[in-house]
């Protein structure tokens, strides 16, 4: 029996029914003390770490350094070559893992060989041992249930730096699973790891309990790669995950990753690849999956029934754990016919609970969308930034349903620069300061249009607009202010075949509600049958659209009102594109001749 320090609660650390030991007497004879083999009856200890550090296996032995330099040294050895026992248990608390588990070791009656259970490896040494015993486990880790199982080596496998010790197991906290069948190197002093590892779990970010790596939440996964550990080096430890596959939801994944247990906080680095990436999935990374969703991944925030921005929080008060260096590249994106999406580039940056991620580029509709986004994830609360351009999206991939779509040139470009606080997509577009800008040239409108978008309120508009017929679009221009969240046009007009259509008002993002008005103008001879203009209003969820009280605004005056806005189209001509075939831009001459009438 041994019994354990003063410091920690109970009276014994180990505790054995038997032990017998055999002698080889002959090897006495050489000064060796020779011990075939050690049979222990039902070992069990009892290991503790409490919240202050203080634990029950570190002993402080005998300083070598106070030993007579004169004394000779003995001339007797000590060799053991087996320990054995029939049952063995282990009992572990430690307060600083929120870990409370029991282990149960049972000798497998029969060695196994290390690859029938860890598979033929290119590189596989031929001296790793076999398995020998079989261990359960049961309790808690970090405050969830954990269970699991697996195989290890005998115990003098763990005497030899130079042996790796083999070692397997299948282990579940919640829904989370990780599967390990590999090595330990130089088991006592805990060198190195040389592991198949599998994950698979709910949510990536459950993770974190686990394995202390920051993660984002996401689908349903499963990982399967090669990790390999150095547990000593100078700049800490580092966790190699290399040619991982795996899938997260829909979406495959692969790459290699490092994690480096380095100081002031440790760091995660590499790259990761999708050769096909559903968009939906990545919905979680922003709380914009369904509620059913949330709850599969264990998250407890749900989506109000009437909110359309996601208030699901970011957890910022553990981005400041450690920091972060991945490109992500997707290769082909799937995301319907609604907005055709082919690509996707991104380098993210987690510095000091600051999260960067320059560039973030998406291919869209054959054109490409920059955006720089930094998320403080270090102040109380969090301080949002986003620069966006949108750059010739072409109207004919954008709309590809749409028949008389498919010989339009036209396309749409864009700009937007925001700032907020809050730790929620809706926050922080509720508190967003910042400027929109937006140029649709050569384009089209009809009820059938708003039906294949699914926009209800678009096509009764164009009813009241247009009635059936399909109206081509010269130039559809936006500039638009947003301060403390309410977006207010400075200018928003359609020109169309038939009509200028003006549209003015504002949207409120902190309370997702509308209030806008749309008066058009009749051109030439063409003579509307609306007789008063239009209002939209409601919530995003529930938009409302209907005719307002009162006449349309005098013939002429929503073309003198357009034409003061001198700074408006000044600022939106720098988004005119030339085309690729020599044909003039409508935007171009519609927002030249406003910008010259002063």
């Amino acid at each position: 029996m041994l019994g354990n320090p003063a410091k920690i609660p109970g009276d014994e650390m180990v505790t054995l029914q038997r032990v017998d030991v055999s002698i080889a007497p002959l090897a006495l004879l050489g000064k060796e003390v020779l011990i075939p083999r050690i049979w222990l009856k039902q070992p069990n200890a009892s290991l503790q770490r409490l919240a202050n550090g203080d634990n029950n296996w570190t002993f402080n032995l005998a300083n070598s350094a106070d030993k007579d330099p004169n004394q000779p040294q003995s001339d007797w050895s000590v060799s053991i070559h087996d320990i054995v026992f029939d049952r063995g248990q282990i009992d572990f608390k430690d307060a600083t893992l929120k870990a409370d588990f029991q282990a149960l070791i049972d000798p497998l009656g029969k060695p196994l060989p290390f690859s029938e259970v860890a598979g033929k490896q290119p590189g596989d040494k031929a001296t790793t041992p076999d398995y020998v015993f079989g261990w359960k486990v049961k309790g808690k880790y970090h405050g969830e249930a954990l269970s699991g199982s697996g195989k290890i080596g005998g115990m003098l496998s763990l005497q030899s730096a130079d042996i790796p010790f083999p070692l397997q197991a299948d282990v579940r906290s919640g829904n989370t699973r990780v599967q390990v069948a590999g090595t330990l190197s130089d088991p006592l002093n805990l060198g190195g790891l040389d592991l198949r590892l599998k994950f698979s779990g709910d949510s990536l970010g459950n993770l974190y309990a686990l394995t202390g790596v920051l993660l984002p939440n996401t689908p349903p996964y499963s990982t399967d790669g090669h990790l390999i550990a150095q547990l000593h080096q100078p700049g800490g430890a580092v966790f190699q995950y290399k040619g991982f596959d795996g899938k997260i939801g829909d979406s495959d994944i692969h790459g290699d990753l490092k994690y480096v247990a380095s100081h002031p906080r440790p760091k995660l680095s590499g790259e990761v690849l999708s050769k096909q990436l559903r968009f939906a999935d990545l919905a979680p990374l922003i709380g914009a999956d369904s509620n059913q969703q949330k709850a599969n991944r264990g998250e407890k925030t749900r989506q109000p029934s009437d909110k359309v921005l996601p208030v699901e929080k970011f957890e910022t008060k553990s981005w400041g754990v450690m920091d972060a260096d991945v490109k992500f590249t997707a290769k082909r994106i799937e995301h319907g016919s609604s907005l055709p999406l082919s690509d996707l580039n991104t380098h993210l940056k987690l510095d000091n609970a600051v999260i960067l991620m320059d560039p973030l580029r998406f291919g869209v509709a054959g054109g490409n969308l920059n955006a720089t986004v930094r998320l403080d994830g270090s102040k109380s609360p969090m301080q949002g930034r986003v620069d966006m351009h949108a750059r010739k999206f072409q109207l004919k991939q954008l709309l590809p349903n749409v028949e008389s779509m498919k010989r339009s040139l036209g396309e749409l470009n864009g700009d937007a620069k925001l700032t907020g606080s809050g730790n929620s997509v809706a926050d922080l577009l509720a508190t967003s300061s910042g400027d929109l800008r937006l140029l649709i040239n050569d384009g089209v409108i009809s009820r059938s249009l708003m039906e294949i978008l699914g926009l209800n309120v678009g096509n009764y508009l164009v009813a009241q607009l247009f009635g059936d017929d399909e109206v081509g679009i010269n130039c559809a221009a936006a500039d638009v202010g947003i301060r403390s969240g309410l977006a207010t046009p400075r200018l928003f007009v359609f020109d169309t075949e038939n009509a200028i259509i003006n549209i003015t008002g504002n949207i409120n993002f902190a309370t997702e509600r509308l209030d806008l008005s749309i008066d058009p103008e009749s051109k030439g001879m063409r003579v509307l049958t609306l007789r008063s203009p239009l209002y939209v209003k409601g919530t995003f969820k529930k938009p409302d659209a209907g005719v307002k009280a009162g006449p349309l605004i005098a013939r002429g005056v929503a073309a003198v009102a357009l034409g003061v806005v001198v700074a408006p189209a000044a600022a939106l001509l720098a988004l005119v594109s030339p085309s690729d075939g020599g044909e003039e831009n409508q935007c171009g001459k519609i927002l030249q001749q406003m910008k010259n009438k002063k």
